[in-house]
C-alpha cells in the first residue's frame, strides 16, 4: 500500500478558503499531495488528465452539484474506481441516499472535528 504522502487528492471547492482549509487538514494527516480545483467541469479536466487516488467535493458547487460530478465520474470508465468523499452543509436525507446510489464512498458534515475527517478517509484507503 502507498504511504501516506503518496496518495494524490483532488480537492473540489468553489471557495478558495475552504479548499485551503481542507489542504491544510490534509497536510496534518500527511497527505500532502493535492491538488485543487474551483468547480466541477474544473475538477473533471484535472481527472482526465492525471490519476488521482480520492476526490474530495462539496456537494455544492456553482456549476454542477457534488451530486452531478459524482455521476460523471462514476459514468467514465476511467474515473469511475476513484473513491468520492462528500463534504455538506446540510444533511439532507434525500440527497446524501441519492448520492449512495449513484456510488459515493462516503460523506461528512461540515463543520467537522479532525479526528472525524481522519477516520473517514482511513475507512475510505482501509
Amino acid at each position: 500500500m502507498l504511504a501516506k504522502k503518496d496518495f494524490k487528492i483532488l480537492v473540489v471547492d468553489d471557495f478558495s478558503v475552504t479548499r485551503t482549509i481542507l489542504i491544510n487538514h490534509l497536510s496534518k494527516l500527511g497527505y500532502k499531495n493535492t491538488v485543487e480545483a474551483e468547480n466541477g467541469f474544473s475538477a473533471l479536466a484535472r481527472l482526465k488528465s492525471a490519476f488521482f487516488d480520492l476526490v474530495i467535493t462539496d456537494c455544492n458547487l456553482s456549476d454542477m452539484s457534488g451530486l452531478d460530478l459524482l455521476k460523471q465520474i462514476r459514468s467514465d470508465s476511467d474515473l469511475k474506481h476513484i473513491p468520492v468523499l462528500m463534504i455538506t452543509s446540510e444533511v439532507l436525507q434525500g440527497d446524501i441516499i441519492a448520492a449512495i446510489k449513484a456510488g459515493l464512498n462516503d460523506y461528512i458534515v461540515s463543520p467537522f472535528e479532525e479526528y472525524t475527517f481522519k477516520q473517514k478517509l482511513e475507512k475510505i484507503f482501509i
